[in-house]
């Protein structure tokens, strides 16, 4: 097919270079404007555009998509479809009328559970057994769209947010190529309101630790939050950032150091916590016993 394909970041790669080598034509490639980055604050272009110019893709940047000139360059290339993943702009009624398919999403849930913006982390928070990716047509409305495929993935006590958008990412790029060949067969399958969820946007308020709650619900914090914006909790007045954790089984008064000779045992709500990877501030990440030969902690002391 003849494709638009608008994405910005690395979720979006995979996708972008499956079709690339699935044999469509990708026609054009939407991409976010450059961004400052980094220390010297230099202009950063996005991973969609850097894989779209090592093709020789061109490559479009409008900083918005709601007005007519800018939306000329996406009629004249006369687009099958266009492919979304992650893109970050609003796409208006008049753009998802123009390619002759529409527009189909990749959506990093299984559909309609975790609309929004943050469904990776959702997922682990609320101790889902699986996530997956769902193939949808683009309507105005917050993904809502009919579905048009779906594929699931086991979350298992190791994935982090960042293990599991590795995954997805790679799946809805497979997802998107088998969903493209199929497209004419496919009926579209409407989403059942009464189960919609939604995935709200992670935020920094909600990284510190609560020694108060389960240990299984502080583990999963712990998983969904990396590697953004990172669980922390404070000890002897300092912040230590907490990478990975585990639940286990042991009892001691909320945020009581229990043991320290594999990993922190902080005693929690209900269970105890075990401590793998941490990080103090302005520090690197390390492993529990080597971050502890320079910032002991004794059973007794106090997490708060």
């Amino acid at each position: 097919m003849k494709l638009i394909f608008a994405g910005t970041p690395e979720f979006a790669v995979p996708a972008l270079a499956a079709l690339i080598a699935a044999g469509h034509e990708i026609v054009l490639v939407l991409t976010q404007p450059d961004r400052p980055a980094g220390r010297g604050m230099k202009l950063k272009a996005s991973p969609v555009k850097e894989l779209a110019l090592q093709h020789g893709i061109p490559v479009y940047q409008p900083e918005t998509l709601k007005t007519v000139q800018n939306q000329a360059p996406l009629a004249a290339v006369q687009a099958d479809a266009m492919i979304v993943a992650a893109y970050g702009l609003i796409l208006p009624a008049a753009v998802l009328d123009l390619p002759r398919h529409g527009c189909l999403n990749i959506h990093a849930s299984l559909l309609p559970r975790w609309r929004g913006a943050a469904p990776i982390q959702r997922a682990i928070l609320a101790g889902d057994a699986e996530t997956g990716v769902t193939i949808m047509q683009v309507v105005l409305a917050l993904d809502a769209g009919a579905m048009l495929r779906k594929a699931a993935l086991p979350i298992s006590e190791h994935d982090t947010a960042q293990s599991l958008h590795d995954g997805l990412a790679a799946l809805g790029g497979r997802l998107m190529v088998e969903t493209l060949a199929d497209l004419e067969a496919i009926v579209p399958q409407a989403q059942d309101e009464a189960l919609v969820t939604y995935a709200e946007k992670l935020r920094k308020e909600e990284a510190p630790l609560d020694w108060h709650k389960t240990a299984d619900e502080l583990a999963r914090q712990v998983r969904a939050f990396n590697p953004f914006p990172v669980a922390q909790t404070i000890f002897k007045g300092e912040t230590w950032r907490v990478w990975m954790a585990y639940a286990v089984a042991g009892s001691a008064a909320p945020g009581v150091v229990m043991d320290t000779a594999q990993g922190i045992v902080i005693g929690c709500g209900n269970g105890a916590l075990r401590i793998t990877e941490l990080q103090k501030a302005g520090g690197k990440r390390m492993s529990a016993r080597d971050f502890l030969a320079g910032n002991p902690a004794r059973p007794g002391e106090h997490f708060s």
